[in-house]
C-alpha cells in the first residue's frame, strides 16, 4: 500500500504564477516551460518508502511465529506514522509560508492511514488464529 505513494502525489500546490508544483516521495516537481520537471530529490524518503513497505511483506512470511509477527506489526505501525509525520516536516519544510487547503492533498495521502487500518486488521487476524489454536489444543 505504501509503494502506491511513487505513482500519486501526497500535496499538490499551485504558485503564485499559476503553475502546478506536486510533492512526491520521490522529490518536488514543477511545471517549467510546459515540461515536468523534478526541481528537489528526497533520496532518503525514497529508500524509507521502499523499506517501509518490505516491512508487511516481512511480517507475511513470519507465520510460524505469530507472536514475532505481532510484534513486527506494530513497530510498523509506528514507522509509519512516524514516516508520516516527517513527510509532513518535509513538505512544510518545502512550501514555506505556504498555508495548505483541502485540495491540495493528493490522492497518496489517503495511502498512509490504508495501510496501518491493513495492518490493524492482519493483527485482528492474527490474534484470532491464535485463539483458534488455543482451542484446538483443549481439544485434544
Amino acid at each position: 500500500m505504501i509503494l502506491l505513494l511513487f505513482l500519486f502525489p501526497y500535496l499538490q500546490i499551485f504558485n503564485a504564477m499559476g503553475t502546478p508544483k506536486v510533492i512526491k516521495v520521490t522529490g518536488i516537481y514543477e511545471n517549467i516551460g510546459g515540461q515536468i520537471v523534478k526541481t528537489e530529490d528526497f533520496t532518503l524518503i525514497t529508500i524509507v518508502t521502499v523499506l517501509l513497505a518490505l516491512v508487511p511483506l516481512v511480517m507475511v512470511f513470519m507465520y510460524k511465529d505469530r507472536k514475532r509477527q505481532i510484534v513486527t506489526g506494530y513497530v510498523a505501525i509506528l514507522l509509519i506514522l512516524a514516516y508520516s509525520f516527517w513527510l509532513a516536516a518535509t513538505a512544510t519544510a518545502a512550501l514555506g509560508d505556504v498555508q495548505l487547503q483541502f485540495q491540495n492533498y493528493g490522492l497518496g495521502i489517503i495511502f498512509i492511514p490504508l495501510a496501518i487500518l491493513f495492518i490493524i486488521l492482519a493483527l485482528r487476524g492474527i490474534r484470532s488464529d491464535i485463539k483458534l489454536l488455543k482451542s484446538a489444543d483443549r481439544l485434544r
